[in-house]
């Protein structure tokens, strides 16, 4: 596969090493010649140029690459590389590196961004892989924005404990692709009975999230705990609220 990797700072040259040793074919393009005796990085084509220039982008042969990379520290220079790629070359993917999160909005494939790598997003959203439980949790953004990876650990006191995976009505446009648990991972089927700690990483629309957070909310579970004591004010048990009593068959015994 060829990449072209724009932006041969530190992290361009980490993308670059990690592609050579899995046996890419790389290009990077700087501005800076400097960097080519400095970067160690045996077996790498260089061109030094301004990526936002035509020229520097046909020199490169861009037309000829898998993927071009745009890892530079400017969003603005990753924006316009990006949709030169996409819209003169007929580049088929494109990543884009985002610097300041607030730009990410503008990372899409209007700019020609195929995928857009937002380092402290992502950085944060691990951390509260780490330590949120009970709340949903956005991992990555996957098609250009459309679909997400997201991560729920059910609480130890959450209403989804002991109810199988095929019994739950999951919402439109989410699927339960894993379930972590004991540092195992598990393909989850219709059978599997879900557990205080699980760890449930789903694939999901992003307007899905909602209603996906909604269904596995504390929320949730005050509202089944209200409708259970609404069964006891009525003097029947509360198991017998969660199953329709059966009708009267007109038998006594």
């Amino acid at each position: 596969m060829k990449v072209v990797i724009v932006g041969a700072g530190s992290v361009g040259s980490s993308i670059a090493r990690e592609l050579l040793s899995h046996k890419h074919e790389i290009l990077l393009i700087d501005l800076k010649p400097e960097v080519i005796g400095r970067s160690g990085l045996r077996g790498a084509h260089w061109l030094v140029g301004d990526a936002c220039e035509l020229s520097t982008l046909q020199d490169a042969k861009l037309e000829d690459a898998d993927v071009v990379v745009s890892a530079t520290g400017d969003d603005k220079v990753n924006l316009v590389v990006s949709l030169l790629a996409k819209t003169e070359f007929g580049v088929g993917r494109t990543v884009g590196r985002v610097n300041n999160p607030k730009n990410d909005w503008m990372f899409n494939d209007s700019w020609g961004v195929d995928v857009a790598v937002n380092t402290p997003q992502l950085m944060t959203a691990l951390v509260e892989e780490a330590v949120e439980i009970g709340d949903l949790v956005r991992l990555l953004t996957l098609q250009t924005g459309v679909s997400s990876l997201v991560e729920f650990t059910v609480p130890h006191d959450s209403h989804v404990i002991g109810v199988t995976v095929g019994d739950i009505d999951w919402p439109e446009d989410s699927t339960l692709v894993a379930i972590l648990r004991d540092q195992a991972p598990i393909t989850p089927s219709r059978d599997d009975v879900l557990d205080g700690g699980d760890e449930l990483f789903f694939v999901t629309t992003i307007a899905a999230e909602d209603g996906l957070r909604a269904l596995l909310s504390p929320e949730q579970q005050q509202d089944r705990e209200a409708d259970l004591l609404e069964g006891q004010e009525d003097g029947r048990p509360a198991r017998q609220q969660e199953q329709q009593a059966p009708e009267d068959d007109g038998f006594d015994g």
